[in-house]
């Protein structure tokens, strides 16, 4: 609704607002944040059209319905609020707030330095309670470079769908781009797993979120290969990681901010790992980097991320400067 300068510069301030503010417990705590509300719809269509006593066909057809009429609704959703603000004073700076409500730059950085401070407090029972909050793995079964690794692996994942996905979206396709974006991954969060309920219902969603995910995935990868350098890491060699490595990760798209992490901070990552309904035997990321992985390559982890969303920021600054 507004001009393309308009737009980056509302996403600059969304992020630098995300980036300082993030997501004030006092104000979630009364009211429902928009992604528990997408949540809710998603898991309303659960309950009406993945029915036990259906054939797998028409779970996957009506999961196809689901996925469609959540992302109609995001996108309308954001349409008419963009169109409603265009008629508003400083309309750009309160389209800024809200996709700043969408992001996860503070949010993910407070996360994964819990982990760390947990080490310091409570040892490695803590750090596994932590940890639990921000993977899907099984703690019991992660000693202290397990926890580590874990914690630094999220971070790369989540930089992606958590930062730069919804930035890449809200650029390109304004707010109806970035609510329709995380209707999508909270949807494949919640049913796009492969157990029995939801292996063919909640198939749309996953195909979709890779789809989605694909451009994202590989410039987020560039951005911390590029501020590599902030932990000690080498451009070229996290480049030449990437583009050899991440190919090897079981998702299409998580290898590529995942194998830029380990280059940069010289790790291997990923490999095999425990879920709790799951055990799954994955080759290294940068196999040949150190596996002992400590709470200070999560700190360093922390830094390489800051890096890059400062990193993200500018580019999106120097395009509105130039749009």
């Amino acid at each position: 609704m507004f001009g393309a300068d308009d737009s980056l510069r509302t996403l600059v301030l969304a992020l630098l607002l995300d980036a300082l503010i993030g997501d004030p417990d006092w104000v979630w705590r009364r009211v429902p944040h928009p992604v528990v509300v997408l949540g809710w719809v998603v898991d309303r269509l659960d309950r009406l059209l993945n029915r036990e006593n259906w054939s797998k066909a028409q779970r996957r057809v009506t999961g196809v319905i689901a996925i469609a009429l959540v992302v109609v609704a995001a996108g309308a959703l954001g349409w008419l609020i963009e169109w409603l603000l265009h008629f508003t004073a400083f309309g750009w700076l309160l389209e800024g707030l809200l996709a700043s409500v969408f992001l996860a730059q503070r949010s993910l950085y407070q996360h994964v330095a819990r982990v760390q401070a947990a080490f310091a407090t409570g040892g490695l029972s803590a750090a596994r309670v932590a940890v639990s909050a921000i993977v899907g793995r099984d703690p019991d079964a992660l000693d202290q470079a397990g926890v580590c690794r874990a914690a630094i692996e999220t971070t790369a994942e989540n930089f992606s769908d958590g930062v730069v996905a919804p930035a890449f979206w809200f650029a390109l396709l304004g707010l109806p781009g970035l609510i329709a974006y995380k209707a999508i991954n909270t949807a494949d969060s919640m049913i796009g797993h492969l157990d029995e309920r939801f292996r063919a219902f909640g198939w749309a969603a996953a195909r979709l979120d890779d789809l989605v995910n694909l451009a994202p995935a590989r410039l987020a990868g560039l951005l911390l290969a590029i501020a590599s350098s902030v932990a000690s890491g080498s451009i070229a060699h996290s480049l030449r990681v990437v583009w050899t490595d991440a190919r090897n990760h079981r998702s299409p798209n998580a290898g590529w901010p995942e194998s830029a992490m380990a280059a940069a901070l010289g790790l291997a990552l990923v490999g095999p790992r425990v879920y709790a309904d799951e055990i799954v035997d994955g080759p290294f990321l940068n196999a040949a980097g150190r596996r002992d992985a400590s709470p200070d390559d999560i700190g360093r982890a922390l830094i390489l991320f800051v890096a890059a969303c400062g990193l993200e920021v500018a580019i999106y600054a120097a395009l509105a400067l130039v749009a």
